[in-house]
């Protein structure tokens, strides 16, 4: 019975979806705009309540599940496409670029979400939106890491992607040429960057461990010399 209910919840949820990325551009993640997207929902079929209980958290709520939606479709058109297989460099940067170009019609609307992510109160969500994005990009692209690299990974892909995101919103080159270049020396650059960290890893793991002569150091006792 509870499957039916989210069902039905999902339905009035991208309905209600639907109308409000033909609002945003003009009337932004707003109150506003929500309240004339539920009569739009309605209007197309959707049942009052469910309409009007959709987003009980707001424009906030509604941002969150359009963000949700776009990692849904994306993470499919991955798997679609095989993008779990081959070159690290060419996974992220063929997942990233197709999330952009399904997003397309809705730049104006992403470029309104940045907007409300920097008022004040929105950074948490627009932190968790964040991660569960770049999370999501790399399990597409077949990253089953649970140690460190799991969290390094994400924290590197997260400046990757919100750098390409805001190139990509202002590029105006043939088939965002532009963009695509970019994220590609930054991916290029970050996969340098993890590479060197990992040599700098295993180099300390075979260094001995400074501890106990600054443990000594730390009693006033001098190192011993070697005979």
């Amino acid at each position: 019975m509870s499957g039916v209910r989210d069902e039905a919840r999902d339905v009035a949820r991208r309905a209600v979806l639907k109308a409000a990325l033909r609002a945003v551009p003009f009337d932004g993640w707003s109150a506003h705009m929500l309240a004339g997207a539920v009569k739009a929902a309605i209007a197309a079929g959707i049942e009052p309540v469910q309409a009007e209980q959709a987003f009980p958290g707001g424009p906030g709520q509604l941002l969150s599940f359009f963000m949700a939606e776009a990692d849904r479709e994306m993470t499919a058109a991955a798997a679609a496409r095989g993008l779990a297989d081959g070159p690290v460099r060419a996974r992220i940067g063929g997942i990233i670029r197709l999330r952009l170009e399904a997003l397309a019609p809705h730049r104006e609307a992403i470029r309104r979400a940045i907007a409300l992510q920097l008022l004040p109160g929105h950074g948490p969500g627009a932190l968790r939106n964040l991660y569960r994005t770049v999370d999501a990009i790399w399990r597409a692209a077949g990253d089953t890491s649970t140690d460190f690299n799991y969290y390094s990974k994400r924290a590197l892909l997260a400046a990757v992607y919100t750098t390409t995101l805001l190139r990509w919103l202002d590029d105006q080159s043939d088939e965002c040429a532009e963009t695509w270049a970019f994220m590609d020396r930054r991916i290029a650059d970050t996969l340098r960057i993890g590479k060197l960290r990992r040599r700098a890893e295993k180099l300390l793991a075979r260094l001995p461990s400074p501890l106990p002569t600054l443990t000594r150091l730390r009693h006033g006792r001098a190192p011993r010399q070697a005979m």
